[in-house]
């Protein structure tokens, strides 16, 4: 698989999923097997692309040679926003945070690190390294007008996303991190449902086939 073919194929795979969440997700409502195909699918993706071409994972950004850096220079980020979600739920009284809170923290990183893969890492990093290549402030912008079309209808998840997707746009086209970038949006995901939206995703996810 050539590397403009591999491209083409991402792009026509990640409008699928995009369209599939609206359907699955947001639709039918069956947000449980279309996150765990999803990211079953992608997984195996990524296996199979380490196959074919190795090195190509760690060119993604599934590295750890730059973890510790990375981390400092998203920490400051994550604090603030953890400020500003605690500091937005007192003033609307939507903080809600129960003991479903902590397998979220666990397992929404997973969901997260596959949702940079393909926003910032296939999306941002295949525009980065076309021939023809945009300004790199075109390439952040974009992508985050894309990841918050994607958390269409609710609009504070759309400015949410846009705004992290600024952040982490510029900082994955700097330093290369999926782990920190998805350890961080599942981390800060989880506590914005909680927080900001007044939302269980563990009930959303697991209530019906847990009987909760």
């Amino acid at each position: 698989m050539n590397r403009i073919r591999a491209h083409h194929i991402e792009i026509f795979a990640i409008i699928l999923t995009v369209l599939g969440k609206f359907l699955f997700m947001d639709y039918l409502n069956w947000r449980f097997p279309f996150v765990l195909s999803a990211s079953a699918l992608w997984m195996a993706y990524i296996v199979y692309r380490r196959k074919k071409m190795p090195g190509i994972i760690q060119h993604w950004g599934f590295r750890k040679n730059n973890f510790i850096k990375v981390l400092k220079m998203v920490l400051p980020f994550g604090v603030a926003a953890v400020i500003a979600f605690f500091s937005i739920g007192a003033w609307q009284g939507t903080l809600n945070i129960t003991w479903h809170i902590l397998p979220v923290l666990l397992f929404y990183p997973l969901w997260g690190t596959i949702q940079q893969f393909l926003l910032i890492a296939l999306v941002a990093g295949n525009l980065n390294e076309s021939k023809n290549k945009l300004n790199k402030h075109l390439i952040v912008l974009f992508t985050a007008i894309l990841f918050a079309v994607v958390h269409y209808p609710s609009f504070w998840l759309i400015g949410g996303t846009f705004v992290l997707a600024i952040f982490y746009g510029y900082i994955y086209l700097k330093e290369k991190n999926l782990y920190i970038l998805g350890i961080f949006h599942g981390w800060l995901g989880a506590l914005f449902y909680y927080t900001v939206l007044n939302r269980d995703p563990f009930y959303e996810i697991f209530g019906k086939l847990l009987n909760l």
